[in-house]
């Protein structure tokens, strides 16, 4: 019963584990009931079985850019609003309009164009400063309580959207890496296979050899080539 397991891909070495345990706890062969190496070979696909079809990261990203371009797109438009209409000196409060502007201009005209840590950090600071009573006030007079209330809105939103990714993507890190599952699995198969090879012309052995000698065929038609290695 030969077979290189490193060649087999990631959930084809899934699926013969999978086969092997399900054929071993099927009450078939008495033999190997109660072995103390299918116990070892069934935790280490449980192991392998969590980690070897995730992603290296959260898969959060994407979720994460949309977030910031809609905060960029309510910081920016309100920017755009204001700084049009302080222009307009013959507008109604558009000393209010000059004075929220400079307040954008404080604490940066490019927030939109920083890293996420460096906008954040910004972006926080600026809405703060807007949120006094006085530019409270202000905002109102140009009846920019709404666009206001959704660019703080938008920006809630990112930070927790980020904090989430943060949180998966540190989670995800601290797992054993799936690498090193897997060789623990391929080893504790490898002892099983060779251990039904040594005992394959004992009675009570036979059957359960020959089923899963089985198996193993039909995951060699699977096998992952690789150059450094000759076909078996």
């Amino acid at each position: 019963m030969k077979i290189t397991l490193a060649r087999l891909g990631t959930r084809d070495l899934a699926t013969l584990a999978q086969r092997i345990i399900s054929n071993i706890q099927s009450g078939k062969y008495p033999v190997i009931t109660n072995h103390p190496l299918t116990a070892t070979l069934a935790a280490s696909f449980t192991e392998y079985d969590k980690v070897y079809a995730k992603q290296v990261y959260s898969g959060k990203g994407k979720d994460v850019a949309t977030a910031d371009q809609e905060r960029d797109l309510a910081y920016t438009n309100l920017k755009a609003f204001l700084n049009g209409y302080r222009k307009l000196s013959t507008a109604a409060h558009y000393q209010s309009a000059e004075d929220l502007y400079g307040i954008f201009k404080k604490f940066g005209l490019d927030l939109d164009r920083l890293s996420y840590s460096s906008q954040t950090a910004q972006m926080k600071k600026l809405i703060e400063e807007l949120e006094t009573s006085e530019n409270l006030q202000k905002i109102s007079l140009l009846s920019l309580d709404v666009a206001f209330a959704d660019m703080k809105a938008r920006h809630e939103a990112f930070e927790i959207i980020f904090a989430d990714q943060a949180e998966a993507n540190a989670d995800l890190r601290q797992l054993t890496s799936a690498t090193a599952i897997r060789k623990v699995l391929e080893k504790n198969l490898k002892s099983y296979l060779n251990l039904l090879t040594a005992m394959k012309d004992v009675p009570g052995w036979e059957l359960l050899y020959s089923d899963t000698n089985e198996l193993v065929k039909a995951a060699k038609n699977s096998e992952t080539k690789r150059k450094d290695e000759n076909p078996s």
